[in-house]
């Protein structure tokens, strides 16, 4: 009976359901996008408002973008890790429920003059949102892969998964227009003020409150998603559940349910014996793990440091600004730019072609292209006057193919490689593991790239708001160099560790792991049996 069920969902039509997942399970990543890269324009505010004439420190900045990554890589392996022990379903929304209320903590964050205790007030609650977050990708690209079929498997999970590009997307318009809002019901004061009124300070907070809306609204829709089919029968070994599951999900009954015995996955073993991270483990997945984990750290290095440099383009652009809700919108509306341009079109071209051509050729090709990234970028430091318009172009071809290739696959490989009992626990794992690479991009460009502000006749600033902030050149070409060869090292890891899992079913990509943990044993106990110890035996 099991292989019937799971048969009937890998060759199942697609239907309507499939599409109220990507929905249900894409709001969520929506929702941690709009909350992630947000906090590029609200810096600029909050460093307007609090910090006056001179710019916020560096180990400040750091934490405050690092803050909600260790929260999110956090929420990975123990959400992951609660999806495989009590199910999908029960935690899911507890992720959800953590997300809305720290996105409302984030926008009262406690004080409005101390500027040391509104950054650790909004720093706990953004720590608490990428909890929140960090529970929602394990468990929406677990579920979303275990619901799809086979054939267009890597369609769905990358259909969740593009729903960031959307949440970047309406981010940056949400604090367009909050700003825009602000700035023309405080007249001729907001719109030519240097100095910071006090309205600002409301404003930020409103832009990082509207994130709980759209998690608010698919609450009670997530609720009503049943167990997925796959974890009820192969981990909780009720088949009789699963199949009622099943008949929910496909909206007909299991005999309506064509299937094709010559084109049945074989059946799967039995819910392995073994645990996490054991001897056993290791030997048949550890390989995968490590190259999921790995693919992932290598590219968020680059993507959240790629991103970060969009605050850099946006300085050099010497646009003069006249308050401090310009300053949060021009930030916002380049982002806006990069998101409706390349970012959204990279992701929906993964749609397309994901299960077209493959998972690993879109993430050597997408890796190589990013490669040219770090070398035109050296070159644009030096000519950062002259050819801004050209790197701008670039930038946002380079956003288009990291998400058209690495970016999205490694979303997607980790959700398909482990067997159900441990899917979720090392998709969250290897999501973990590109959160710190995240944290160590970004705090690492901070570091190495240190700002110097001069006036716009070239004298030195002091950080005002009509100052230019110009990165050190020659420290701007190291962390380029460094990003290259990030670039290069993923690309050895794909060649040498990732496996294509185009076009098999789940059980498949977990069967092959256990027949060739199975000819191992054979070759080991072989090459005993002809030992020199042996054969005297004989």
């Amino acid at each position: 009976m099991p292989i019937r069920i799971l048969s009937a969902l890998d060759h199942a039509k697609i239907q309507l359901y499939h599409f109220k997942a990507i929905i249900i399970a894409g709001m969520g990543l929506f929702t941690d996008a709009y909350d992630l890269f947000c906090i590029a324009p609200i810096m600029k505010m909050i460093r307007h408002i609090y910090y006056g004439d001179k710019p916020i420190g560096t180990a400040v900045l750091s934490a405050s973008y690092a803050i909600a990554l260790l929260g999110t890589a956090i929420g990975q392996v123990v959400f992951g890790h609660l999806g495989d022990r009590i199910g999908r379903r029960r935690v899911y929304g507890l992720s959800l429920l953590i997300m809305i209320f720290s996105s409302f903590g984030c926008g009262f964050s406690v004080c409005t003059t101390q500027r040391s205790c509104v950054m650790v007030s909004l720093g706990f609650f953004r720590f608490v949102l990428g909890l929140g977050i960090g529970g929602d990708y394990p468990l929406s690209a677990t579920i979303m892969s275990e619901f799809a079929n086979r054939r267009t498997r890597g369609a769905f999970v990358a259909a969740v998964f593009s729903m960031q590009g959307l949440g970047i997307l309406v981010s940056s318009a949400a604090t367009m227009a909050v700003c825009k809002i602000f700035e023309v019901a405080g007249g001729d004061r907001a719109a030519n003020d240097l100095s910071s009124p006090w309205e600002a300070d409301v404003a930020w907070r409103l832009i990082l409150m509207l994130g709980a809306i759209p998690a608010a609204l698919t609450f009670y829709w997530r609720m009503l998603m049943p167990e997925t089919a796959r974890y009820t029968a192969l981990v909780e070994n009720n088949v009789v559940q699963a199949t009622k599951d099943m008949q929910k999900v496909m909206a007909v009954s299991m005999s309506q349910i064509a299937e094709d015995p010559s084109e049945a996955p074989p059946r799967p073993p039995p819910s392995p014996p073994y645990k996490l991270f054991s001897r056993q483990f290791l030997r048949l997945h550890g390989r995968d793990l490590f190259a999921a984990s790995a693919n992932w750290f290598l590219v968020d290095v680059v993507f959240y440091t790629s991103n970060l440099l969009l605050s850099q383009i946006f300085n050099l652009s010497n646009v003069p600004h006249t308050n401090v809700y310009d300053v949060a919108f021009r930030v916002a509306e380049f982002s806006a730019i990069v998101a409706a341009c390349s970012t959204i079109p990279g992701y929906w071209f993964t749609v397309y072609f994901i299960d077209r051509i493959g998972r690993l050729g879109r993430l050597v090709f997408g890796r190589k292209i990013i490669n040219l990234f770090p070398r035109y970028s050296s070159y644009w430091a030096n000519h950062r006057d002259t050819n801004n318009k050209g790197f701008m172009v670039l930038y946002g071809l380079i956003f288009f193919f990291s998400n058209f290739g690495p970016n999205t696959t490694t979303f997607i490989i980790p959700a398909e490689l482990f067997p159900a009992r441990f899917r979720s626990t090392c998709h969250g794992i290897s999501g973990a593991a590109g959160k710190f690479g995240a944290i160590v991009g970004i705090v690492g460009f901070l570091w190495v790239t240190k700002t110097v502000y001069v006036e716009k006749d070239g004298s030195p600033g002091n950080g005002d708001l009509d100052d230019v902030n110009f990165p050190d050149v020659k420290r701007m070409r190291i962390a380029f160099l460094i990003l290259g060869g990030v670039c290069i090292v993923g690309m050895a890891v794909t060649y040498f560790f990732t496996r294509e899992t185009m076009g098999r079913s789940l059980e498949e990509n977990e069967l092959e792991r256990v027949n060739e943990g199975q000819e191992l044993d054979v070759q080991r106990r072989s090459t005993t049996d002809r030992s020199p110890s042996s054969r005297q035996n004989d």
